[in-house]
């Protein structure tokens, strides 16, 4: 469907979940779905569960796995759920895709807790990918980014703009 959004995830820390019984955060199944009908969302999309992974565990053959997935999708509008931590190397891995406007977004606090960014994050993205023209963003922190000019300041816990390419 041509005006359709596909929606693929690959994990972060917008799908963990807190174990309490082990103290720690583990990847969950994708809380997207649930997210977007909490919003209402009304374009149509489609999500595709492609990986369950902290994005600092991904791979190159993960990033490879993920701009397969994104060129041969249908779709020309592409929501990526990511980790923050390599959400940026993710997105430069997607260079040179064309004809598609693909928006990286993820949450710097889990989509299961009650004071998180992801709705916030997911609904910015499903803006952007709907009036960019074709290229690769990331969504976070209420802005809209080139991906081949940010990177995320751990140290401001934010992504911020740079002039490298």
């Amino acid at each position: 469907m041509a005006d359709e959004i596909a929606v693929l995830t690959t994990g972060g820390t917008l799908d963990k979940i807190y174990f309490d019984a082990k103290s720690e955060f583990e990847v969950g199944s994708s809380i997207v779905g649930r997210l977007l009908e909490q919003a209402e969302a009304r374009v149509p999309y489609r999500i595709v569960e492609l990986l369950r992974k902290d994005s600092l565990d991904l791979t190159d053959a993960d990033r490879q796995r993920i701009r397969e997935a994104a060129e041969s999708d249908p779709a020309n509008r592409i929501v990526i759920t990511h980790g923050t931590d390599t959400m940026t190397d993710t997105a430069r891995s997607l260079a040179g895709i064309a004809g598609k406007t693909i928006v990286l977004t993820g949450a710097l606090a889990p989509a299961r807790f009650a004071q998180s960014d992801a709705l916030f994050n997911l609904g910015m993205a499903f803006g952007a990918v709907q009036s960019l023209p074709p290229g690769i963003y990331i969504a976070m922190n209420g802005r809209i980014f080139d991906a081949t000019r940010v990177r995320k300041d751990r140290a401001r816990n934010e992504f911020v703009a740079t002039d490298e390419t």
